[in-house]
């Protein structure tokens, strides 16, 4: 079987927010229940605080892979990813290798899509205000994500770099806050940062907000602070966010349910209550994502053909 060789302008060129919006649900319906198969992450820390590379295999009824990722945080001041990664495919049936594709551009926007998925289901319908904590990829990729699930009349943005987040404002049209004004008042409130210690408040939370908190993905760095964390809080996987979320294990906050569970209908969504969403990000999203680029590029190939 010949192996498909995919670049990010590839995956780009047929990945689209709706589409992966949807299949991030139902990945995260199969982790929840117990029908894709996948280890916690591992991590080797080659350099502590600035270098790691993680590996993450996943096995569901149409799709298995794995993906190598790796984070390196100083990156994002040689205007480099601080992501970088590959994702390869095997057939579910025969185990043969089918594709190998770029993940940098999946790992962005799966995470972002899961994001406006679990916003979706727990952000309050006529929610206006989005805040953005940080001005990196991840803002960039949730700003457009989270317009497809809700219409926002204000886009407030913060960065540690208030170079960084002027010029975020002056792309995407949006104003410049400190953290806490940024926050006050809004519906839904993302972290995207490396922060080291809380950089949200509980205390400036309006009740009924959501959070996803999608940045700080080591056990010992923190976004929010305690308060915040002892909202109703969703992960996506209880073994990934209690080994590698510094957010839910320093806290000990307790775990109301997984996205999946939320989907599924296991659990209730708490929708009038103000809740947090600490996303560590899991292979199954991985691997659905390539899988549904694998599938679009097929389709895009065949209809180009046909013409």
């Amino acid at each position: 079987m010949p192996v498909t060789h995919l670049d990010e302008r590839d995956v780009q060129g047929v990945l689209r927010w709706d589409d992966l919006i949807a299949a991030m649900e139902s990945a995260l319906v199969a982790f929840s229940t117990g029908r894709a198969l996948q280890p916690v992450r591992s991590m080797l820390t080659l350099e502590e605080g600035k270098r790691y590379l993680g590996i993450m295999p996943a096995a569901m009824d149409k799709a298995m892979g794995l993906k190598l990722v790796s984070f390196y945080p100083g990156n994002a001041a040689k205007r480099l990813p601080t992501h970088m990664a590959m994702v390869i495919l095997f057939s579910p049936a025969t185990g043969e290798p089918i594709a190998v594709m770029d993940g940098r551009l999946i790992t962005e926007m799966r995470t972002a899509a899961v994001s406006a998925a679990v916003t979706d289901r727990l952000a309050a319908s006529d929610s206006r205000v989005l805040a953005l904590l940080g001005s990196g990829v991840q803002a960039k990729a949730h700003l457009q994500a989270l317009r497809q699930v809700r219409k926002f009349d204000e886009v407030r943005i913060w960065s540690r770099t208030a170079g960084h987040a002027q010029r975020f404002a002056e792309e995407h049209g949006c104003v410049c806050r400190d953290a806490e004004s940024a926050v006050r008042g809004a519906d839904v409130i993302v972290t995207a940062t490396n922060a080291l210690e809380p950089v949200l408040k509980g205390s400036w939370l309006k009740p009924g907000a959501h959070v996803n908190a999608v940045g700080s993905p080591r056990p010992t760095w923190r976004e929010l602070d305690d308060e915040a964390m002892s909202n109703v809080l969703v992960v996506d996987s209880r073994e990934a966010a209690l080994k590698e979320s510094g957010d839910v294990i320093l806290s000990n906050a307790p775990i109301y349910a997984e996205a999946g569970e939320l989907f599924a209908g296991i659990k209730a969504s708490p929708l009038t209550e103000t809740t947090i969403f600490k996303s560590v990000g899991i292979a199954v999203e991985d691997i659905a994502t390539a899988e549904l680029v694998l599938k679009l590029h097929a389709a895009t190939n065949s209809a180009a053909r046909s013409a």
